[in-house]
């Protein structure tokens, strides 16, 4: 049995569909509002439980083999990015857990302080590595799926907001092949107890996401260019009213003002270890929109 935390999520819904797919039994912890529906349809048993209670992560891992931590935080970086992974690590020695899967972030390492996200991932990623599990650790860049939204609002407009650096490098990943080296990292014997970037198989600039907007709808992007000082501004007035949001900024303007690719000897060691060839971001874009 696989505990999938997140699994309603861009990678955790993936995971799920893949695990089903290869015909493994699947917990899918989700929130009572979230859409779950299609994972239970594909014969996931969905656990109704909320992260920030210790007790629902205790009984949502009574039973289960391997854990795979791919939720998010939804700003509360402290209480879901870190307190309910050093509970899901804490139950999975309890229970004897064969292998457990975190999703961290590309990035975590560098020891970003204005960055909650950050902190709270590589903090998780120490624990996980010294808890005397099995594990694999992925970091991944930024994720394809994130972008549907903005590449169906550019074939409406034409327009792209770009904030910050237009020359900062990026490897974005497909989502799908995030989500296969998840579960491929449980029994890939050269991905146990590693850490792994994981990136796309090209080192993008962020100007050229919109030209490969463009591409697909075969038109001209209007780049929208914004300074970082928007971001900054946003964050002083936001400080006034409501800090937790204003610490949340801080991991967004992280993410907008550094760079995050990986190199093209991370991204060979990746596809060597896994033995699949990764796919492009422009792939991925033109499979999900049918273009």
């Amino acid at each position: 049995m696989f505990l999938v935390t997140g699994a309603t999520g861009g990678i955790g819904r993936r995971v799920v569909r893949l695990l089903r797919q290869r015909n493994q039994s699947v917990r899918a912890f989700a929130r009572l509002t979230s859409h779950y529906g299609e994972l239970e349809h594909r014969g996931a048993e969905i656990f109704i439980g909320d992260l920030h209670q210790e007790k629902d992560i205790q009984k949502a891992s009574k039973g289960v083999k391997y854990i795979i931590s791919a939720h998010g935080s939804d700003s509360d970086a402290l209480s879901l990015d870190y307190r309910a992974n050093i509970e899901l690590i804490d139950q999975a020695k309890a229970n004897g857990v064969q292998h457990f899967v975190f999703i961290s972030v590309l990035g975590a390492d560098r020891g970003y302080e204005d960055a909650p996200v950050f902190k709270a991932k590589r903090a998780v990623e120490r624990y996980l590595e010294a808890s005397g599990l099995n594990y694999t650790i992925l970091r991944p860049a930024g994720l394809a799926s994130n972008l549907l939204p903005l590449v169906e609002r550019f074939r409406e407009t034409g327009l792209y907001l770009l904030i910050g650096d237009r020359k900062n490098r990026t490897s974005i990943v497909s989502t799908d092949d995030l989500a296969r080296i998840v579960v491929d990292s449980i029994t890939v014997e050269g991905a146990r107890n590693r850490i792994f970037p994981v990136g796309g198989p090209e080192i993008l600039l962020r100007e050229d996401i919109p030209w490969i907007f463009g591409r697909i709808f075969a038109k001209e992007p209007v780049i929208i260019n914004s300074p970082l000082f928007f971001i900054d501004g946003l964050q002083g007035v936001l400080g006034l009213f409501n800090p937790q949001t204003q610490k949340a900024l801080g991991t967004f303007r992280t993410l907008l003002a550094n760079e995050f690719f990986c190199t093209k000897d991370e991204i060979a060691n990746l596809e060597t270890i896994f033995n699949f060839q990764l796919e492009t971001l422009e792939s991925f874009l033109r499979r999900y929109l049918a273009v």
